[in-house]
């Protein structure tokens, strides 16, 4: 249990260190996996949802601690390919941030979903993440090494917040009540940036 506290630890220890200056189009490593790596952690919106998404599958246990990061996931893969290919997908900034409004709630509510629908929801919600990042790919870059690094990146914030989650749940009722707090912040965060405030 404490190992896997202090890795969840270090690994939101490591997404938030200021990467943001590396992140976006035409800044940061040169080639596909640094670039794609850098993508989801230079984005305090990316980190939040992918974050939120580890601590509902934890929250839901059992089977959903693969099957809800591994939704995301996979349609992050499809949104990247989409975004890379220039194929338009409507709304994809309203989407990102409504994404962080809604697993803001989530988190700070505490709410259930059976995990088909959880799933569901973080799928949906991974297209338009995986889109912002396919295309601002670096020119030059190769799609697959790029793709691979954001899926890494992504796969660490959900394992960040699977340790949130199980950690939350186990250490007390003073840490779960901060860790609402911290979903009230997220969804508030999300209202900034969907009026444009953020």
């Amino acid at each position: 249990m404490k190992t896997a506290l202090r890795l969840g630890a270090l690994t939101i220890g490591a997404a938030l260190l200021p990467t943001a200056a590396f992140a976006h189009t035409g800044v940061g490593p040169a080639g596909g996996f640094g670039a794609g790596f850098m993508h989801p952690l230079g984005g305090f919106d990316h980190i939040l949802a992918m974050v939120a998404v580890g601590v509902l599958a934890a929250r839901l246990g059992g089977r959903a601690i693969w099957m809800v990061p591994g939704a995301f996931l996979a349609m992050m893969a499809v949104g990247g390919v989409l975004g890379m290919t220039q194929i338009h997908v409507p709304f994809v900034e309203t989407g990102i941030a409504v994404s962080v409004i809604v697993l803001g709630l989530v988190v700070a509510f505490r709410w259930t979903l059976p995990v088909a629908a959880a799933s569901a929801l973080a799928g949906l919600f991974a297209v338009f993440h995986g889109h912002a990042h396919g295309t601002e790919m670096l020119a030059g870059a190769t799609g697959v090494t790029y793709a691979l690094g954001f899926l890494l990146a992504t796969a660490a914030l959900h394992a960040a917040g699977i340790g949130l989650g199980y950690g939350a749940g186990r250490i007390g009722a003073r840490r779960q009540l901060a860790l609402q707090a911290g979903g009230s912040a997220m969804a508030l965060a999300g209202v900034a940036l969907l009026s444009g405030y953020l």
